[in-house]
């Protein structure tokens, strides 16, 4: 059976530039071929036909993996058709064979200048709770087919059997099922920010190396996957005097404006060999925030800021979602490529992205776009209800929350509920506004959700987030708040995993946070240098707990808290 992507590629195209320069790419490149121009080199009459091999320059990845279906994704070096190949292997890489044999080859889309050379398989009717070994490549227009890159994921438990075709009902552990539903996950944010870029001298985003060697079965990046509007230079001088030094290419020298520049961010932080390691191995659920477009951007805003010729953040915004589009594997079939629509007035309305992926019965991720359909950012203290996930996605979040099965429901926010996040002297950026007292502007609708969670006797919510820089533990109880129609939560705080240290922020009262942990680096802007002020989560689900802990960059754990299930 052959699957293909259900992409919609666009029309659209734009000249592909080479911007790193020749030494500096050979060093990124080191663990893997150098790309090569597709397609076949023309020659004098009478000389043999060579043509040059397509190569995968940014690795490969898979995203949104659930029980039975997995997002294969790559970038080609030139125009050509993806292909994947999917074998069932044990923990130890080898192939099974008898009752537990499976092989699928897959034909892809053509990856061509209007995807920037990416291109996306949505793979379906896998066996659930099965390690595949991964193979991608690309063949030419002329059939020669070209490198070939390696990776593995696992499709998350479920309580259907499997039959060598699809699942099938009930709770049994025949067919391939193993009976364990344990798994674990990492999650982070911010990558490559404030100019602290890849440092080879240290050892790359060594972040993303702590985070692999965790073997865990899949990774939420909480957002700020790219700095789109923080250049980054060759060297930096440290507070202590040290030089940083940085990989660099052209498209990071500069805000990014241009589609071609938007892009040039992804493919620099794919030169990081970690983080290609890592997203070889381990399935991500990518979400957006801010700096995939540039800093605390809400639709409609006109920028002031001098360094942009481009002032229009809607036009940036589509530009940048359209590069984030191209580079994550998302499996929602209204975001895998389409960056957005125009409704009958001409305005733009981006494409869907939050979304809900299944991990088996202890386990239903809802990932939010808390960016798209964010009102204007102001004091935060309007007398009706502003928007920070707007009316849709808040009838969605309720409405999917409510009817999980599953025993634990992650909310991956891309921005803390309870955290003042200044924009400016007297503007929020985030959902609190400063004053303790009874929820106004975005607190009124996150207000709404959680009652209505309450409401309709929703147990075992844990939030997950990023954004702030520095890592804590919040404790949310009714007990402690100016709102008091909700249950206790917990939200844990990661990040950054690559770029300057903050924190850590004051707190708004109105949901009644309690501070449990917090950690932060030493100053404002501290590079990941040394790797204690550069954090991540780690989560070990098994049938009876939730076992959550906070590390740095060199897998050292900070703290850690085992939660365990209401009934």
């Amino acid at each position: 059976m052959t699957d293909t992507s259900r992409l919609d590629l666009s029309r659209r195209t734009l000249s592909r530039r080479t911007m790193v320069r020749g030494s500096v790419l050979a060093a990124a490149m080191a663990s893997v071929p150098a790309a090569a121009n597709a397609g076949p080199a023309t020659s004098p009459a009478g000389v043999a036909l060579v043509r040059n091999r397509l190569t995968l320059p940014s690795g490969i990845a898979t995203g949104d993996v659930t029980a039975d279906s997995a997002v294969l994704w790559s970038r080609s070096s030139g125009t050509g058709r993806m292909t994947a190949v999917l074998r069932a292997v044990d923990d130890g890489g080898d192939i099974l064979r008898g009752r537990g044999a499976f092989e699928r080859i897959l034909r892809g889309p053509r990856a061509t200048q209007a995807s920037d050379f990416t291109a996306k398989i949505h793979a379906c009717n896998l066996p659930s709770n099965t390690r595949f070994a991964l193979e991608i490549s690309f063949e030419d227009d002329g059939g020669a087919a070209g490198e070939s890159v390696h990776g593995t994921f696992r499709t998350a438990p479920d309580t259907g059997t499997y039959n060598g075709e699809g699942r099938t009902g009930g709770t049994s552990n025949g067919g391939e099922v193993p009976p364990s539903s344990a798994q674990s996950f990492v999650w982070t944010g911010d990558t490559a920010g404030q100019g602290w870029g890849i440092n080879e001298e240290i050892g790359g985003m060594r972040g993303y190396r702590a985070m692999h060697q965790t073997r865990p079965d899949f990774f939420i990046h909480a957002g700020d996957t790219v700095y789109a509007d923080g250049p980054i230079a060759e060297t930096v001088v440290e507070k202590d005097g040290q030089v940083w030094r940085n990989l660099v290419t052209e498209e990071v020298s500069k805000v990014a404006e241009t589609l071609t520049e938007f892009r040039g961010r992804h493919r620099y932080n794919q030169l990081d060999a970690n983080m290609r390691a890592m997203f070889a191995d381990v399935p991500v659920i990518a979400q957006w925030d801010d700096h995939e477009t540039t800093n605390n951007w809400y639709p409609g805003e006109i920028l002031e800021d001098p360094r942009y010729t481009v002032r229009d953040v809607n036009t940036l915004a589509a530009r940048g979602r359209q590069a984030w589009q191209e580079n994550m594997p998302i499996a929602d079939s209204s975001a895998l490529w389409r960056p957005g629509t125009f409704d009958d007035a001409g305005q733009y309305q981006p494409a869907r992205i939050y979304r809900k992926i299944s991990r088996g019965p202890q386990l239903d991720i809802f990932s939010l776009d808390m960016r798209t359909f964010k009102s204007p950012n102001t004091d935060g203290k309007e007398a009706y209800t502003t928007n920070i996930l707007g009316q849709e996605q808040v009838d969605w979040l309720i409405r999917e929350v409510s009817k999980s099965k599953a025993t634990w429901k992650v909310i991956a926010a891309d921005m803390p509920l309870g955290v003042i996040v200044p924009d400016g002297p007297v503007n929020q950026e985030s959902v609190s506004n400063r004053d303790p007292g009874a929820p106004l502007g975005r607190e009124l609708e996150i207000a709404g959700v959680l009652s209505a969670f309450r409401r309709n006797g929703v147990k075992n919510v844990v939030w997950l987030t990023a954004d702030v820089h520095y890592c804590a533990a919040h404790h949310y109880s009714p007990e402690r708040a100016a709102f008091t129609d909700f249950d206790p939560f917990w939200e844990f705080v990661a990040g950054p995993i690559a770029a300057g240290s903050f924190g850590p922020n004051k707190m708004d009262g109105t949901f009644g946070p309690e501070v449990v942990f917090s950690k932060a680096g030493r100053f404002p802007g501290e590079s990941p240098r040394d790797g204690e002020n550069q954090f991540f989560g780690h989560v070990q689900l098994d049938s009876d707990t939730f076992a959550v802990s906070l590390r740095n960059a060199n897998g050292t754990t900070v703290f850690s808290k085992v939660l365990t299930p209401e009934r």
